[in-house]
């Protein structure tokens, strides 16, 4: 049978890429269905809600989803809805391959790197405050797990091992933070 999958067209310009993107996996051949759901600004004004319960519903059936970019309101609105997705199916690994492509002109050459981020602890448990006399500072708070640590570290080092990479770097900011950073560290 046709695989269904969730399909998230996105804001501004979410569209356009999502619809480029589908001609694309047409184009390749892909036999897919599409389940379109809401999400982001169009979902807010016709939900009132940013990331609405059938779109969790819609993902958690099909299993997949194909997002296009969505808009967060800066200083305002309401709550980044990837980050969002990524703590409601706890979508903890962020995964950037990067590298050169022969032929193609680049600033570099022979790049080949693969970051791997912690995508739902830190600064994207979204803990978030004001501080002092009449809103005059704002404080967030990064928070970094053990458990969270160990799992971003254990799938950086299994996916190096899976894909013959030889080398695994750590980046952090101990040297500063040193209780939230110094446990990543430490793990």
């Amino acid at each position: 049978s046709t695989p269904l999958i969730s399909l998230i067209r996105g804001d501004g310009i979410g569209p356009e890429i999502s619809e480029a993107t589908l001609r694309m996996l047409e184009a390749a051949g892909a036999r897919l269905r599409y389940e379109e759901v809401p999400a982001g600004i169009a979902a807010l004004a016709s939900h009132q809600d940013p990331m609405p319960e059938v779109t969790l519903q819609s993902i958690e059936k099909t299993r997949v989803a194909l997002k296009g970019p969505l808009s967060t309101p800066k200083g305002t609105g309401f709550r980044s809805v990837n980050v969002a997705l990524r703590q409601h199916f706890d979508l903890y690994v962020n995964l950037r391959p990067a590298h050169t492509i022969a032929g193609v002109p680049s600033r570099y050459e022979r790049v080949d790197i693969v970051t791997v981020r912690e995508n739902t602890e830190d600064i994207y448990a979204g803990i978030e405050h004001f501080v002092g006399p009449g809103r005059s500072a704002a404080e967030s708070i990064a928070v970094i797990t053990r458990v969270g640590s160990e799992r971003i570290v254990r799938y950086a080092f299994e996916y190096a091992r899976k894909h013959g990479r030889k080398k695994v770097s750590v980046i952090h900011k101990a040297n500063i933070l040193k209780m939230s950073n110094g446990l990543f560290l430490e793990v």
